[in-house]
């Protein structure tokens, strides 16, 4: 069995839903000598997320980030956590729906992912800077 681990810092962007696959598995030495195995994203923030969903048409992205703002807007004014602005709390609620990680199959050392599926880094922050996320994967050599 092979294990590779690496932790790739994705560079700030600005709020909203970003395809960010080849970003994360072009980072990643290693994977092509996995045969057969899982590979497991982690984010390493509370006010970003990870999730799978369509690679190709941006209008996605755009509604789902309005999507997220409608159900869970700034300024909620029953949050009480507001120390680091009116987008911190809603961020960290946005994450908690999305989720901190994925685990996608591996073949021959790429994502088996389906025709139209990608990785997004969900932005839940104006300003949330670089995002660190594990890259763990496994499996059988090749």
């Amino acid at each position: 069995m092979i294990w590779v681990q690496e932790q790739v810092v994705l560079a700030a962007r600005p709020r909203g839903v970003h395809l960010v696959t080849r970003d994360l598995f072009g980072a990643v030495p290693g994977l092509d000598g996995i045969a057969v195995g899982m590979v497991h994203l982690f984010m390493r923030h509370t006010s970003a997320s990870l999730a799978l969903n369509e690679n190709a048409s941006p209008d996605v992205r755009r509604d789902l980030d309005r999507w997220f703002d409608h159900v869970v807007p700034d300024d909620t004014p029953w949050f009480e956590h507001t120390l680091e602005g009116p987008d911190d709390m809603p961020a960290h609620v946005k994450s908690v729906i999305v989720g901190s990680s994925l685990t996608i199959p591996l073949r021959d050392g790429r994502p088996l992912l389906g025709t139209w599926q990608g990785v997004y880094l969900c932005e839940h922050r104006d300003h949330g800077g670089s995002r660190a996320v594990v890259v763990t994967a496994w499996g059988a050599p090749g």
